[in-house]
């Protein structure tokens, strides 16, 4: 590892490097995998998983083995919710946009109130907090397809708006530089990492430690709302279960964008070509004809093996 170059040793650099290996061995299997216009289908799928991985990625940051499983469940439940208003109609628009987030802030608010208070560890809380919103759904429209997504909304996920860009794209980006904001320019940031590295530590300090791990769950639910309206405008109509397959992704394209699972490290920039790279990856697994249930296997390994690297890396720190 030393005669390797500290650059191609980044996660950042690592999986931008492996984006070009996959497109390149995407255009042989298929020609015209790599063209623009395909590229840029693959950008609009990678901007609705960066966009739940972003919570992921401020739960993740705060340590304490911090995880939200129930991503899946409030990106299901906010493209229901977002349906149903709007119906078809771009004037539902504002008050589909107001009761997804309140949704996602609300079982944000209840993961962060079970860790913190509860003490309940975060994979538990939040895998119960996903059966929880699973039967909500089954209780709502038994898994029956419901409302439509207003026109507005398609145009914007699926359209250009700017320069060529759809406006989920510009979306991304404004999240992307949200999040280096926040996390590099502000007190709120600073202590992310404090709790993160040294909880203990971080509490002697005076840094409110509880509150804090609070905010990054309710945070994670905000986006995973943000997401799941996205969805609705992406593929036009919601259903039951449909922020499924964004629950393992979100989780590995944090790891392998270089943030540690034991908290501390890292940052949102290589959450985004981690993202980018698995869908990618999923793109060539789809035209290769890899079934999803080959499809999540795959991605269960993945995070099993990322998972014993940063362990592996989280006791050497120790």
């Amino acid at each position: 590892m030393n005669g390797i170059p500290s650059l191609f040793r980044q996660p950042l650099t690592i999986a931008l490097l492996l984006i070009a290996v996959l497109l390149v061995l995407g255009e042989q299997l298929s020609p015209g995998f790599a063209s623009m216009q395909q590229i840029l289908r693959l950008l609009i799928v990678a901007a609705l998983l960066g966009i739940v991985a972003a919570g992921q990625n401020l739960v993740i940051l705060g340590g304490r083995e911090g995880i939200d499983l129930s991503v899946g469940g409030i990106i299901s439940l906010s493209a229901i919710i977002a349906g149903n208003l709007m119906n078809g109609a771009d004037a539902g628009i504002p008050l589909a946009i107001a009761g997804c987030i309140a949704a996602g802030a609300f079982f944000g608010l209840l993961n962060g109130l079970g860790v913190t208070l509860l003490r309940i560890p975060p994979l538990v809380m939040t895998l119960g907090m996903l059966g929880v919103l699973q039967g909500l759904l089954v209780v709502i429209r038994n898994g029956i397809p419901s409302g439509r997504a207003a026109p507005i909304l398609s145009q914007f996920v699926t359209q250009p708006v700017l320069f060529g860009l759809p406006g989920i794209i510009w979306l991304w980006i404004a999240v992307g530089l949200l999040m280096a904001f926040l996390l590099r320019r502000t007190v709120f940031g600073q202590r992310i990492y404090a709790i993160g590295s040294n909880e203990h530590a971080a509490i002697m300090a005076g840094v409110p430690a509880a509150r804090i791990r609070i905010l990054l769950f309710v945070l994670s639910g905000v986006f995973a709302a943000i997401a799941g309206i996205c969805l609705l405008g992406y593929s036009g109509s919601s259903f039951a279960n449909v922020g499924e397959q964004y629950m393992l992704p979100s989780i590995i394209a944090v790891v392998f964008g270089g943030t540690s699972l034991s908290g501390g490290k890292g940052g949102y920039t290589g959450t985004m070509a981690g993202a980018v790279m698995l869908v990618v990856l999923q793109s060539i697994l789809t035209t290769i004809n890899i079934e999803e249930s080959g499809r999540q296997m795959i991605f269960g390994a993945t995070l099993l093996v990322l998972m014993l690297f940063y362990g592996r890396g989280r006791a050497m720190r120790t």
